[in-house]
């Protein structure tokens, strides 16, 4: 109750936060969503690259997030940008990128051999079948890998707070510091709530994606 209390009380605050912890989310996402997927795109072109570019994504996902921050830090330090969101942003970026790549990869790769054939004999060139096939089919599942970053970007944003990008990670690093068990526990519900509230919307554009023909394929496949 006294949670509750507390989030009631410094409502502005809270609400200025979650704009904060959104704003820094949302721009990772934006920037790595374009990279992600046309290195996906490119390895499906490409397969000399796919296992590299993959286990490169993966290396990075790896990393501790503490770890990451601490080696830009000298060299984002050089443009005065050491701390705060630009950091904050890179390497929500660079996290986001194994499962935009890896789901792009997959949904281009698994797209039926028989529709593709279909689209040649049609006369379309790999650019058209690219742009009218394969991306169309592609899209539910590459917005499930942009589910999954964003989602593992909201908990992750919450520690970038320690290198003073704000968002609603700061009652956690406050309410520790200050021993505040609601301070704490208000920043831990607040992130939670708010990665629910955006896999529940992700999870809905993905459904409206999804073409009629594929959703009906899954049903009957149950």
């Amino acid at each position: 109750m006294s949670t509750l209390q507390f989030i009631v009380d410094n409502f502005n605050e809270v609400m200025y936060l979650s704009w904060e912890h959104v704003w820094i989310v949302g721009m990772a996402l934006l920037i790595a969503t374009p990279i992600g997927v046309v290195l996906g795109i490119v390895i499906t072109k490409h397969e000399q690259f796919a296992s590299r570019i993959l286990n490169g994504a993966n290396i990075l996902m790896t990393i501790p997030s503490l770890a990451l921050f601490g080696l830009m830090l000298p060299i984002l330090s050089i443009f005065n940008m050491g701390l705060g969101k630009v950091p904050a942003v890179i390497a929500l970026v660079l996290y986001s990128q194994l499962p935009i790549i890896r789901n792009t990869y997959t949904a281009i790769k698994n797209v039926p051999p028989s529709l593709v054939d279909a689209a040649r004999g049609m006369g379309m060139n790999k650019w058209k079948l690219l742009r009218e096939l394969e991306i169309p089919l592609a899209t539910p599942v590459i917005i499930a890998g942009l589910r999954t970053a964003a989602v593992m970007n909201i908990g992750v944003a919450a520690i970038a707070t320690y290198i003073g990008a704000g968002g609603l990670g700061v009652y956690i690093q406050q309410g520790i510091a200050r021993v505040y068990p609601e301070m704490i526990l208000s920043g831990a519900i607040l992130v939670s709530l708010l990665a629910i509230i955006v896999d529940g919307g992700m999870a809905l554009l993905e459904r409206i994606a999804t073409p009629e023909g594929i959703r009906v394929q899954r049903k009957l496949s149950r």
